[in-house]
């Protein structure tokens, strides 16, 4: 089964010593998707040895950016049917 962006978290984060719940969490449950794994993996290839804070607050960071990209697409994406709606006449 060819490995996923996840897996390759998991192991940077147990590389960094941070205990196995804590990896899985992060790994698994938070950073489930490969952009936002993608993105904690620069993280921690960028910074030496982070505190576990310091991995959260990474975390939070990456979740929130990712949470404004979707609300802006969606954002786009009604107003996008609404300028339709006025083109064709309602």
């Amino acid at each position: 089964m060819p490995e996923t962006r996840n897996d390759e978290l998991y192991r940077a984060l147990k590389h960094n010593g941070y205990p196995d719940d804590f990896c899985r969490e992060i790994a698994y449950r938070q950073m489930n998707t490969d952009f936002t794994a993608t993105r904690m993996l620069g993280y921690l290839y960028r910074v030496t040895s982070p505190r576990a804070e310091d991995v959260v607050d990474e975390m939070l960071a990456i979740l929130s950016d990712r949470k404004a990209w979707i609300e802006k697409k969606q954002s786009e994406e009604a107003q996008a049917a609404i300028s339709r709606m006025y083109r064709e006449g309602l």
